[in-house]
């Protein structure tokens, strides 16, 4: 279905039924990258999975402002008023991660719990900022002169992804076909407008935060565990889980073990 939001459109898939999930990807990523999760677990709860702005099928506006990650948080808060949604389970993965973050940060009375996959709370320092949005300037200049085909060879070969390269041919095939289906415009001003150099440092206010929180990385992610096991410290209410054998896309690389994390850690939350 299509949900507007200040004249913007957002593609949005709801399937299953029960207490409410929003899925939030990465990335480069779209709501098929659920679709595992999806189908498991959508007996039990109400599946709702939005392309985020400049991705998928949603709207790519050109206004840099309108990517601001605040602005897509304020989104998703009125995207939950036209599904008559009052509290949500939030899960977001990596980029989608940061957007789920902000969302429990700023409208915490609206998530029941959150999961936050290959996540962090954006960098600490404003030179760590300054420098990561450089980065992503140059990285998309790199975008808008080369093509969406060029850069796609590059981001599925970056150490990130380097796991997913053991994945079965047509899963990778999938998963760069759903990359080459977004637009030029709307990565570079995600990457411009939602980066991480570009969003609000939340560490500081990690502590704020005391709804359930389930933390997952995987082991050979080492960079994003290192985060997560930092922001557990943090976090009065979080569990971590660290899957072995994988990378940073755990929903990608072992969906039946994370569908069966997420769906463990909501029943023990339904039961309480």
């Amino acid at each position: 279905m299509i949900i507007t939001v200040d004249e913007l459109k957002y593609n949005v898939e709801v399937i299953g039924s029960g207490p409410p999930l929003i899925l939030l990807h990465g990335f480069t990523g779209d709501i098929t990258t659920w679709n595992n999760l999806a189908v498991q677990i959508k007996r039990k709860y109400s599946i709702i999975s939005i392309d985020i702005i400049g991705h998928g099928q949603t709207d790519s506006p050109i206004d840099i402002n309108r990517y601001e990650i605040e602005h897509v948080a304020h989104d998703i808060k009125s995207m939950m008023k036209e599904l008559k949604i009052d509290q949500a389970h939030i899960l977001g993965y990596s980029m989608g991660g940061r957007l789920a973050l902000s969302f429990a940060m700023l409208y915490p009375q609206k998530v029941k719990s959150l999961i936050l996959e290959s996540s962090s709370p954006g960098l600490k320092t404003h030179e760590e900022r300054e420098k990561r949005k450089q980065s992503d300037t140059l990285l998309a200049k790199r975008i808008i002169d080369e093509g969406m085909e060029v850069f796609v060879n590059f981001w599925e070969k970056i150490p990130l992804f380097s796991s997913q390269q053991q994945l079965p041919h047509d899963i990778q095939e999938h998963i760069r076909q759903q990359r080459l289906a977004n637009t030029v415009h709307g990565l570079v001003n995600s990457l411009k407008g939602m980066g991480t150099g570009s969003q609000p440092s939340w560490w500081e206010r990690l502590n704020d935060l005391h709804m359930p929180i389930k933390l997952v990385c995987g082991e050979q992610d080492e960079k994003f565990c290192k985060i997560a096991k930092e922001m557990q410290l943090k976090l009065s209410n979080a569990k971590l889980v660290v899957v072995k054998g994988v990378g940073h896309a755990i929903h990608v690389e072992e969906p039946e073990m994370f569908g069966t994390i997420v769906e463990g850690f909501l029943s023990e939350i339904n039961e309480q």
